[in-house]
Parts: C-alpha cells; structure tokens; sequence
C-alpha cells in the first residue's frame, strides 16, 4: 500500500491532476479505481485516524488520541498510564509569561535540527518525571507519568497570530486539574529554557526564527490495541520518515523499517524508500509506503511545489510496474486531502487504485481525484478498502453460513 499524503486536493485543476506522472497514470490504468472518504462522507480525516482506518482499525473505536501515536513513532518506550502529547517546535513573541505571547510560526521556519534544544528540555525540573523526544523536522513527543489524566486541552492554538493557550482540564477532575498545571508549567519553564539557548541566539543572529516554545496537543493514554497480525494474519512492517505513522504501526505490533535518506520532509530519498519495500515484500505480507511530504505543500499553499513533488514520487514508483500481479496486491492512494487553497486537511475524497490478478480493471486511464470516481470501485470508506482487499487476497472471514 502506498500512501501519498494530502495528494489529493480541491478544484478543477489541482496538482495531482496537472503533474506528469506517466507511472502512477499506468497503474491506474491497470487497475480498478474510485473515490474513497478515509474515516467517512465529510468528516476531515487526521493522518493517524486515516492510517488507523486503512489497516483495517475503526477510528471510532480504537482511536485514544494523537499524542501516544506520535510518542511510540518517535521511540518512547510507552508504559500503562503514561500521558502523551504530540509537539511542535513554534515561535512566539512579545512581553510577559508564554501565554501572553503571539504565535507567529507554528513549525519555527520548518526547524530540522533541534537535537541541542531537546537535550536542554530534557535537564528542567517540572515535579514529575516526563520523556521528551523529537521527532522528524520540528515535531517531537512528550510523555509525563505519574497518576495523570489526558482530559486535558490543547495548548497550541493551531493559527498564527493568537497567543498561546493555557492547558485547561475538560472534566471536573482532581487528575485533569494536576494535569493541566504540570501542562502549564512545562510550557512555561521550557520556554524561559529555549527562548534564551545559545543555538536559538545564533539562528537569531543569521535572521533564522527562533524555536522558542513547545505548543503541546493531542493528549492521551497509551492504547491497548489488538494486534494487526493476530487479526488478519499478515505480517506488517511501515517505511515512513513520519513519526506518526511510524507510530500507527508500532501500536497494533507491526514493524518498522528504517531506510537511509527517509526524512519525513521534502528532502527525503524516494528512490531508497521504493528499494526498501520491494526488498520487505521478501518478508512481510502486508508493506505499507508512506509518502509525506505532498502534505507539507499543501500546508504551505504552494501549488507548484506539490505538483513538481508529485511528478517525482511518479518517478521514484516506477519500479511498481514491475511487479509480479498474480503475486503481489499494490494498493495506491492518499490518506485525505490537502489543498493549497485551504491549506490544511479536508474531506474531500481520495483516489485509490487496487492493482491484482483479476481486478475487473475499468476505463480510468489517469491517477487523479477528477478521474477515479469514474471508476469501478465507485465512492467507498477507508474500511471498505481494506475488506476489499482482504476479499482479493482470499484472506477474508466469511459473514454467515
């Protein structure tokens, strides 16, 4: 299964539909096609509940929140109890304590290097004991332990131009009210801690922003989810440079494979992410490709980017064509929308293409969101992908007598 992030976009003309993909239009045309709503009609999917919902997971069901996700993607040895949150490097400004302070970049300038200001997060005191890990570019992990609660909001205001929020407890809990105040704490410490670093100085001094808060979100509790080998009997192992989707993987007992070059961002080495699944098909039942950095266009606004990122991930899948179809299931899609004229995730369909042995392969001649609803799969659900595929690949549980 490959999954370009956020491919897919909104309009009459959209990135997708205007790239030169001369491989990705081949698959679609050996394969059958459709639209597909990841989570359902007009809900606006989350990467993680998307990939949640493509493996086969009821979003609905088994999703906990981001925060614990994120944290096993970025290598935090998860314990019972633990609280999660997802993080992003950010930048604020202004006079007074954090939360008086306007967030003028959420992701810091795209930040990649933050090795030296998490080790300094790591050394402040906050009272409990807490794990602090980054992850790809500006993004990380926080874990705090202790008899805690992840009935806890968002710290991060998700715009540019508002202040930081105060962590608040959504129920009224002794636990949640603690929780929100190390919450508050951490934030507030570990910005006094960053706003003054050597390395934040000097990306001031070459006109670079500094990375100057911690914006906190996504709080929850370490899931117990049942593992995707026991339930379909298929091995799984991910490439992926996102920590998120890392994560996805890790929680229902798949493996992760680590390639060089997979960066998660727009530098990442497609051609050595395509070589590593070819070879794990040799060992696993189930490969999932993901894809991220479509989706980092999308969030920028820059059209032309996505669709030149496009044309070189048509590229890098090339190899795909290869492939051995009475052997081989190749599943390619996206795990929601993104468009550059939002910037940031819809609901609008996906397109997906199912390439396998006697698949009634139909008349869509092109990978693209305008094209694929013409095709046979019609409009289905993230759920109903991977039951189609389970059929295809006769691994499907018969319902009834």
């Amino acid at each position: 299964m490959v999954i370009i992030d956020g491919a897919s976009d909104r309009g009459s003309k959209t990135p997708l539909s205007s790239a030169r993909k001369p491989n990705l239009d081949e698959i679609a045309k050996m394969g059958i096609n459709g639209i597909m709503d990841t989570i359902k009609p007009g809900v606006r999917p989350g990467s993680d509940t998307s990939h949640l919902a493509l493996l086969g997971y009821d979003p609905f069901k088994f999703y906990t929140g981001r925060g614990p996700i994120e944290a096993a993607g970025v290598g935090i040895e998860l314990k019972e109890g633990d609280v999660a949150f997802r993080v992003n490097f950010g930048t604020v400004k202004g006079d007074g304590s954090v939360f008086d302070k306007i967030v003028v970049d959420r992701r810091a300038g795209r930040i990649s290097d933050t090795d030296e200001l998490v080790k300094a997060v790591n050394e402040i005191d906050i009272g409990v004991e807490f794990v602090f890990k980054r992850g790809s570019g500006h993004r990380g992990a926080l874990v705090l332990r202790g008899d805690l609660s992840d009935r806890v909001s968002d710290v991060d205001p998700k715009k540019i131009g508002e202040r930081v929020k105060m962590c608040v407890p959504l129920v009224e809990d002794e636990k949640a009210r603690k929780t929100a105040e190390i919450v508050n704490n951490f934030v507030q410490i570990s910005h006094e801690v960053l706003e003054n670093h050597p390395f934040n100085l000097e990306r001031a001094r070459k006109g670079l922003l500094k990375a100057n808060v911690l914006l906190l979100r996504g709080a929850g509790k370490v899931p117990n989810l049942p593992k995707f080998e026991d339930r379909f009997g298929l091995k799984l192992a991910v490439i992926s440079g996102t920590a998120l989707i890392k994560g996805v993987v890790k929680i229902i007992g798949g493996d992760v494979i680590e390639v060089e070059g997979a960066t998660g961002g727009k530098d990442t080495n497609l051609n050595s992410k395509v070589k590593g699944a070819l070879k794990a098909l040799k060992s696993y039942d189930f490969v999932l490709l993901h894809i991220k950095a479509t989706d980092e266009y999308g969030h920028d606004g820059d059209f032309e980017g996505k669709r030149r990122f496009i044309e070189k991930v048509d590229e890098a899948l090339k190899p795909l064509l290869n492939l051995d179809f009475s052997e081989v299931c190749l599943i390619v899609t996206a795990d929601h929308s993104t468009p550059v004229s939002v910037r940031d995730h819809t609901a609008d369909p996906v397109p997906v293409t199912i390439v396998y042995k006697d698949v009634r392969v139909d008349d869509v001649d092109e990978f693209s969101e305008l094209k694929a609803y013409k095709g046979g799969l019609h409009r289905i659900t993230g759920n109903d992908l991977f039951n189609i595929v389970l059929d295809l690949i006769n691994k499907a549980e018969k319902f009834g007598a």
